[in-house]
């Protein structure tokens, strides 16, 4: 894994040589991957896409993935107090409880956060399999996110499997800077969302997303599948900045922040 920005020192070249062509340590990614300090909430996402702009192939974004980008998937949850996703994504990823790293026990241990992050499902409808073990066996007890006219049966079914329900939203759906408040209200501040491409969009479409860690997947795929973010269309485009460029094998691992 290659460092390409911020560029190593020039005055350095042993440190420059040292900074190319090796794998990184997941001590190393974490320390480059580290929420800002402060108290209110950050909000990054986390995406993969092809050259030609899917986030997904056959539905899931694995077919566009490598290891070293599983890696930094790995390093972006073991940093995050709570994964943020979409219920379509967990439908069809096949989305699991996080689980507890011992790579991260004691980074996590020391910033006083649980073992693992908290998934926290955005669902409108509820229309969720409460008996999956992301609901019924999670180290860390799983959010839901929902609006206030939410069917009352689902909501009780939810709670019943074992879920925290979050009301973020007045009508049926969830307004995203509520989704946000509502999840730092429960001390959770450094939020990871992993999509799906709607939710994304609607977290963009709000102003309310500070960085996106985003794969350049060097794949080529064609069809009909959605981008990273999906939704009505902002306004005035919003400008982030580059904060780091890595690459391995063809692929490039972004981080762009909000300017």
């Amino acid at each position: 894994m290659r460092r390409l920005f911020p560029l190593p020192d020039p005055n350095d070249p042993a440190g420059a040589r040292a900074a190319a062509d090796r794998e990184w340590g997941l001590d190393e990614l974490a320390d480059a991957y580290a929420y800002p300090a402060g108290e209110r909430p950050w909000l990054r996402a986390n995406m993969v896409s092809s050259l030609d702009g899917a986030a997904q192939h056959d539905g899931k974004s694995q077919p566009l993935s490598s290891d070293s980008d599983m890696r930094i998937f790995g390093t972006l949850r073991g940093l995050a107090d709570a994964v943020v996703v979409g219920a379509e994504t967990v439908r069809q990823e096949g989305y699991r409880p996080a689980r507890a790293r011992d790579a991260f026990a004691e980074r996590r241990a020391a910033a006083g956060q649980a073992p693992a992050p908290a998934i926290a499902v955005v669902s409108a409808s509820l229309d969720l399999d409460f008996s999956l073990p992301l609901f019924t066996s999670p180290l860390v007890p799983t959010l839901v996110l929902t609006g206030a006219s939410a069917p009352p049966a689902r909501v009780a079914a939810a709670e019943k499997a074992g879920a925290e329900v979050l009301v973020a939203g007045d009508g049926t759906g969830v307004d995203p800077a509520r989704a946000v408040e509502a999840l730092a209200g429960r001390g959770l501040r450094r939020l990871l969302t992993e999509g799906g491409p709607r939710l994304l969009g609607q977290f963009v479409g709000s102003g309310v997303l500070d960085e996106l860690c985003l794969t350049v997947s060097p794949t080529l795929t064609s069809g009909t599948a959605q981008r990273i973010a999906y939704g009505a269309d902002r306004a005035v485009p919003e400008r982030f900045a580059l904060a780091s460029l890595l690459e391995e094998a063809g692929f490039l691992f972004t981080r762009y922040r909000r300017t």
